[in-house]
């Protein structure tokens, strides 16, 4: 339990991290005298630097497990604050949000990669729903008690307590996280040759398409197009169109904490992934089709989608059971590169639709882009239904060691292999 805590701290900062700019982007704007442009650039580093970053975090969770790998990550993150509380111009604070996104990759990573390797399979799913869903908690902080804050104090002492902070779970996780037992690597994979296995491995062929569009569509309307669709289709104005985008963001919360025990009573994380695939696919297009004529059936799809769309933990859960203990690490390093450059082209490849389709009413254009979106997802759920529950052989993964391998992490040293 302590483990999973420290570990959730970190990545609830990480994802406070991932939004925290658009709360005080017209305050640092102002201060340091940049342009809209600018600040979607630094949203933009954060981003970057986050996708760029899974490479050497998955290397160095297999090669170093994930109690250095997480707090000497973070302890970087820690540094992009302060840089960033202490920027003077735009080069500061894009070098700031950069280190900050690198520094933030292994959060979730570590996590997953722990639960992979201390917890039988069965219970991988339930941990990660777990640890998504209530690290949603710093989005929310990241939110209205954030833009509050920042008004009473100032975005420069809100950052700085913020690298206090992360600096601090950092020396957590020295502190209270245990490595499992190094696995010796038999073929002495390296860096790029790891991540070319795992991209070879046919078995995990058909969950890729699925992996790549399954968080893309629900992220790309919730972070993109939810108060756009709301505001021009239905006449939201801007607390309505609050309130819509608080409704699928507490549905995308509670629907990855209830992946977990549905996937324990189905006891299969392929079918647990497949129906809520089909579902999510289904109600983007009838939302696509229908959600114009009412602004309440929108609301109520745009919430089914955000709660049967954060199907992550559980395909995560299904491609684990094919990654060798040895490449753990960057088999779900792996998966969250695909995960996060499906979102980004998902963003990237909507947003030159809606550019293009200038002539249209919002009506027509928000139809047709949701029911794009619903067909996509629909197709790689086609492709998803042939994949292989498990390995056809054994398990590649090693029986778990007891529970009390979460010790802290004074007892740890002496019992790696």
């Amino acid at each position: 339990m302590t483990a999973f805590l420290v570990l959730l701290l970190a990545y609830t900062i990480s994802q406070f991290d991932r939004g925290f700019l658009a709360m005080v982007a017209p305050d640092l704007g102002r201060d340091l005298g940049l342009s809209g442009s600018d600040l979607a650039l630094l949203s933009s580093a954060w981003f970057a630097a986050f996708a760029l970053a899974q490479i050497p975090t998955g290397f160095c969770l297999d090669r170093f497990g994930p109690r250095r790998t997480v707090a000497a990550f973070l302890a970087l993150a820690s540094l992009g604050t302060g840089a960033l509380a202490a920027a003077g111009g735009f080069a500061g604070a894009l070098a700031g949000m950069a280190l900050i996104g690198f520094g933030c990759a292994p959060a979730l990573m570590g996590s997953l990669y722990v639960f992979g390797r201390l917890y039988p399979p069965e219970r991988f799913a339930m941990l990660s729903s777990l640890m998504i869903g209530f690290g949603t908690a710093g989005d929310l902080l990241g939110a209205t008690p954030l833009a509050l804050a920042s008004r009473a104090l100032g975005w420069r002492p809100i950052l700085l307590g913020l690298a206090a902070v992360t600096a601090g779970c950092a020396l957590l996780v020295l502190a209270l996280i245990r490595d499992p037992a190094r696995i010796r690597d038999p073929a002495r994979t390296g860096l790029l040759r790891g991540f070319a296995a795992i991209a070879g491995m046919r078995a995990l062929w058909p969950i890729f398409p699925v992996v790549l569009v399954s968080y893309a569509v629900v992220i790309a309307i919730r972070s993109l197009w939810i108060g756009a669709y709301l505001g021009s289709v239905h006449g939201f104005d801007a607390l309505a169109r609050g309130n819509g985008a608080l409704a699928m963001s507490a549905a995308m919360a509670l629907g990855a904490i209830g992946y977990g025990p549905l996937e324990r009573l189905v006891r299969d994380p392929k079918r647990t992934a497949l129906g809520g695939c089909l579902v999510t696919g289904l109600a983007l297009v009838l939302l696509g089709l229908a959600g114009a004529g009412s602004a309440a059936l929108a609301v109520a799809l745009l919430a089914v989608i955000g709660a049967a769309g954060l199907s992550y933990a559980i395909l995560m859960a299904h491609a684990r059971r094919f990654f060798p203990a040895h490449l753990l690490g960057r088999g779900v390093s792996f998966m969250n590169i695909l995960f996060m450059g499906g979102a980004g082209a998902a963003q990237g490849l909507s947003a030159a639709f809606v550019l293009r389709a200038e002539g249209l009413d919002p009506a027509g254009l928000y139809a047709r882009l949701f029911a794009g979106f619903g067909a996509a997802l629909l197709a790689a759920t086609a492709v998803y239904a042939f994949a292989p529950r498990a390995p056809a052989l054994s398990a590649t993964l090693p029986p778990p060691p007891p529970p009390r391998a979460c010790a802290p992490a004074g007892r740890a040293r002496g019992g790696r292999a």
